[in-house]
């Protein structure tokens, strides 16, 4: 397990330099935005505008801050993304403009390599003590909450709001809720496509 603290995250401008993106991690390490395997990520989207254009990439986005997100995919209706929507998934590689509901927004963006690389991201809400674990591949929880403990047998670690645990290959671990609800995303990364 590696913790990956809000602080150390990279901050970078958009691949169409019309905003910042918060980099928390993309593999293989050191890699830009033309050749990552994966990469995971945060924005803050403050006005109107087209989304950046990238080959061969599929992306998930979920929003974590903010009213509203409407996106319009290749000319086709738009898509209006919530903090309750799930996970959006959309090719990278094809014409996306996004309007703003109510203000700005902060989102999650989850990206791999097609036909390399493969992901899946689960919103998690967590009342209580919860069980996650894996077999194969890699895995990342990013956590939306303060004090949200991560425990096995072994070791506990404490996340809060924007830090993050990066998982290679199989693990068990129980997530504690500080107080009351817990909300963290769980990004599954496996090595081909489906």
């Amino acid at each position: 397990m590696k913790i990956l603290r809000a602080d150390r995250h990279r901050r970078m401008p958009w691949k169409n330099g019309a905003g910042e993106t918060i980099e928390i991690i993309a593999w293989p390490e050191g890699s830009g935005l033309e050749d990552f395997e994966w990469r995971i990520s945060m924005a803050r989207v403050a006005t109107d505008g087209p989304f950046s254009c990238f080959p061969d990439v599929d992306r998930t986005l979920c929003l974590l801050e903010g009213e509203g997100l409407a996106l319009t995919i290749a000319g086709e209706p738009e898509v209006l993304l919530t903090q309750a929507s799930a996970p959006f998934r959309f090719p990278g590689d094809v014409a996306v403009t996004s309007r703003l509901m109510k203000g700005p927004i902060t989102d999650l963006n989850v990206m791999t390599r097609r036909g390399r690389r493969s992901h899946k991201v689960m919103r998690l809400c967590a009342d209580g003590p919860r069980e996650i674990g894996r077999e194969v591949g890699a895995t990342l929880l990013l956590s939306r909450s303060q004090g949200l403990a991560l425990t096995n047998n072994n070791w506990r670690e404490i996340l809060d709001v924007a830090d993050a645990a990066l998982f290679e290959g199989a693990f068990n671990l129980r997530i504690e809720p500080a107080s009351g609800a817990a909300v963290a995303y769980l990004v599954e990364l496996g090595s081909e496509a489906p």
